[in-house]
């Protein structure tokens, strides 16, 4: 009898365990999407899986690769985590730590293009789930403007004399930027105005083939224009920090935000004054317009995780034209990558995505092969561009160091075989 009763317990104990829900944690470095992710993204796919409990743990962005990167090596990373684009996450996916995820139907809701980012050089494999991408550009202060009578420029030399009339008036710092965090000056400065004067994919592509080069006067130009933000940024700019720079636009203390898409959700809440945005600057009026659309974010699956079927699971609802409309409507300024049609509610994305009609479209020009070797081009444009805006280092001779540190390890010639697949995935 005692021996029944004891089986009895031990199969309700070992029914109970099954029925246990499976956890899964989301590794990031969206610390500022964490509230979405909590209220609204994590409830929606739990509605439908009860048995998938999901944990969202953000990292500090600028402290997320270095952290992902020890977590995995000593497997306490989450089951998920999310993807920065293009060199990054194929080196841990080379080191085997993400999961090829060809398996999965949802890969083909997604273009080659799409998939480039987050795919090996051939196109073959994909390791990560596309989300979203993200433009750049400018938000500004329409009430300010209002009050000073002044439009939003759309040549450079309108941009300057927006300034120069913002500076004279006294009320505004001009320009919302520092250089302390160095990232700023890269991805909200150079890589924003940049496609404007190389030509987008045109100079990016013959960047990579050897035939430019950054002391080339269409990739030293914005540096040029950088150095003339200078005097617009206010005091003490060169000790401001990229959260120095967004409380400065949103207590509206400054006019115009130099930055993109992705600063729309947080501006919309802090913000008490109406808010536009404008596209880079071009040269001439009748010139074309190039705008950075940058894939910014996907998830892959961490190779140990203990649940990786459970994994898989998510990212099939990941690249669901559901999940699409939820992120992009819930994250106003982050656009999904999924080919199914998402319909937009925020009005600033809206503005934002319909340059994408007007404007050649391309990525930020370090972070595909041009960063594989040591120094890391990435990096070195966060220190030269805070050095060209702070004044310590001139527009040439920061680009002849740039160009230095690429000659010290990058040959365009053995690079044959990736350009002509970047070629393939790009007419796929």
């Amino acid at each position: 009898m005692l021996f029944g009763v004891l089986c009895m317990v031990a199969a309700f104990a070992v029914g109970a365990a099954a029925a246990e829900p499976v956890t899964l944690t989301i590794d990031s470095w969206r610390t500022d999407d964490y509230a979405v992710w909590r209220d609204q993204i994590i409830p929606a796919y739990q509605a439908t899986h009860p048995d998938i409990k999901l944990q969202f743990k953000p990292t500090l962005p600028e402290q997320y690769n270095a952290t992902l990167k020890s977590h995995l090596d000593a497997g306490t990373a989450g089951d998920l985590v999310t993807c920065r684009p293009f060199d990054a996450s194929l080196q841990l996916f080379k080191e085997g730590h993400l999961l090829p995820l060809n398996e999965l139907k949802g890969v083909k809701n997604f273009a080659a293009l799409s998939r480039m980012a987050w795919s090996t050089d051939d196109g073959n494999v994909t390791y990560c789930m596309p989300v979203a991408s993200v433009l750049h550009g400018f938000v500004y202060n329409k009430d300010a403007f209002a009050k000073l009578k002044i439009m939003p420029p759309v040549t450079v030399s309108d941009f300057f004399a927006v300034l120069d009339k913002i500076k004279a008036d006294g009320s505004y710092i001009p320009l919302a930027i520092g250089t302390k965090d160095g990232w700023e000056t890269a991805s909200m400065g150079y890589q924003n105005i940049g496609p404007t004067y190389y030509k987008g994919e045109e100079g990016r592509m013959a960047l990579i083939a050897g035939k430019n080069k950054l002391t080339d006067p269409r990739w030293v130009e914005p540096f040029r224009v950088l150095a003339n933000w200078r005097p617009y940024l206010g005091e003490g700019f060169q000790t401001r920090s990229y959260t120095d720079s967004q409380a400065l636009f949103a207590q509206g203390r400054a006019a115009i935000y130099p930055a993109g898409s992705w600063e729309i959700p947080g501006f919309t809440k802090k913000a008490a004054f109406k808010l536009g945005v404008f596209r880079p600057p071009v040269q001439k009026a009748w010139e074309k317009c190039y705008i950075s659309d940058h894939p910014d974010l996907a998830i892959g699956v961490n190779a140990k995780s203990l649940h990786a079927a459970e994994a898989k699971a998510f990212l099939e609802w990941v690249a669901s034209t559901s999940f699409a409309t939820l992120y992009s409507n819930a994250l106003p300024g982050f656009f999904s990558l999924n080919k199914g049609k998402v319909e937009l509610k925020n009005q600033l994305a809206q503005e934002f995505a319909s340059w994408r009609g007007d404007c050649g479209t391309t990525i930020r020009p370090t972070y595909h092969i041009l960063s594989r070797g040591k120094p890391n081009l990435e990096n070195e444009f966060w220190v030269k561009g805070a050095a060209v805006i702070n004044g310590t280092q001139t527009p040439e001779a920061a680009a002849k160091v740039l160009q230095k540190g690429l000659d010290g390890w990058y040959r365009p010639d053995d690079w044959l075989s990736v350009r002509a697949a970047a070629v393939h995935v790009f007419t796929d």
